[in-house]
């Protein structure tokens, strides 16, 4: 199959999952093309049946603001027509599924018929989307899609709770390659960060408001004064670093504190972790959790949104209250304080990573949306 993908090409979960999904497509002989404004952060280099095509958006002084969402419906335009796509696949409803809805307007006068799959990744829907500037376009977006899937069951209920929606959604979660990520020997790096043998707390995010990252900071230093030898690794970049580092040079922990910024491979700092905290207060599915997971690294995180899916509460980790700090703390502490308990969680954070999120039996859940998709499609037309 001839597919296009549409994602934000940055570091966060629907690029990230839109470009794993691209790569593992191509390995599994379908050709796919990649159409954003930038390379996606996770592709690195075109391979085998990938292409990447550049979205360029002039910069008329007359716009205020440019007409990305135009540019990016011609250039999907031009890619269906030279590259004979069968599918559309667009990640993230705003502005990708609107623009991908324009094109094949556009492409229907010309008779030709390319069926659209929109993802739901979470912020597109519960929060951009119900912004009142974007909700009737969001709406209409959705509904006017060929196919639409969410990453999490949470996700589809939101969707259905919010939005007028009189289509179906079908519920593919997010994956992982669990022979990429797998806990690897890394003492020379373990050394390096934890030269007394430390244990390592680690949190990965985009440090926006909504990961609650000073939160994280606020366990560390407590389990600390209750006698436990730690370091904590911060992985990623955002808004909220500058007031998490304020709070550990208050806190007095910082120089036991590593910002380590965005961080690519992230399985080899996974690989030396103890603990994974996330205290976030909106996750539609946690795909950080599942790396660490993946890693075998349990992981304590806020019972909301799509995490419960995810995380099995005291098998594979624990599902705390919202911003309940000291739940956060005594559950860190009870894997610190065994090593028996800490394993046996960790072996069965891996298993479940590997049994329901593995790459290999998730990219066949999209091949065979794609194939009903088309089809219906082809009736419909």
């Amino acid at each position: 199959m001839n597919i296009g993908i549409t994602c934000y090409p940055v570091y966060g979960g629907s690029g990230v999952v839109a470009t794993e999904l691209g790569k593992a497509l191509a390995k599994r002989d379908h050709r796919v093309h990649f159409i954003s404004y930038s390379m996606p952060f996770r592709l690195g280099h075109v391979a085998e049946n990938i292409s990447f095509h550049e979205v360029t958006v002039n910069t008329y002084p007359l716009f205020e603001y440019p007409p990305y969402s135009l540019a990016l419906t011609s250039k999907m335009v031009d890619v269906v027509q030279h590259e004979a796509l069968d599918l559309l696949h667009m990640h993230y409803a705003i502005p990708h599924a609107t623009s991908a809805l324009l094109s094949r307007q556009i492409l229907d006068t010309q008779g030709e018929r390319v069926p659209l799959v929109t993802t739901l990744h979470g912020t597109d829907i519960t929060l951009v989307g119900q912004d009142p500037s974007f909700r009737p376009v969001v709406n209409y977006s959705i509904n006017q899609s060929d196919g639409v899937t969410a990453v999490s069951e949470y996700l589809r209920q939101e969707t259905k709770k919010h939005f007028d929606i009189g289509c179906d959604i079908e519920v593919i979660p997010n994956f992982i390659d669990t022979e990429r990520f797998q806990r690897a020997e890394k003492d020379h790096f373990k050394q390096a960060l934890c030269p007394e043998g430390e244990k390592v707390l680690v949190h990965v995010s985009n440090f926006r408001e909504a990961k609650r990252a000073p939160e994280v900071v606020e366990v560390f230093s407590r389990l600390r004064a209750e006698g436990f030898d730690l370091k904590l690794l911060l992985v990623g970049d955002g808004p909220e670093r500058t007031a998490t580092q304020r709070l550990a040079r208050e806190r007095g922990v910082h120089d036991d504190v590593r910002f380590l910024g965005k961080q690519e491979p992230v399985e080899e700092i996974l690989s030396i972790a103890d603990v994974f905290l996330m205290p976030s207060g909106s996750e539609t599915f946690g795909l950080a959790a599942l790396e660490a997971m993946a890693c075998g690294v349990p992981v304590v995180a806020s019972n909301i949104g799509g995490l419960p899916e995810l995380v099995v509460d005291g098998e594979t980790g624990y599902l705390c209250p919202l911003g309940d700090v000291e739940a956060f703390t005594e559950r860190a502490a009870r894997l610190l304080g065994s090593e028996e308990h800490q394993s046996e969680m960790a072996a069965a954070a891996r298993r479940r990573a590997v049994e329901v999120f593995d790459i290999d039996k998730v990219v066949p859940r999209y091949e065979d949306y794609y194939e009903r998709v088309r089809s219906e499609s082809l009736v419909e037309a």
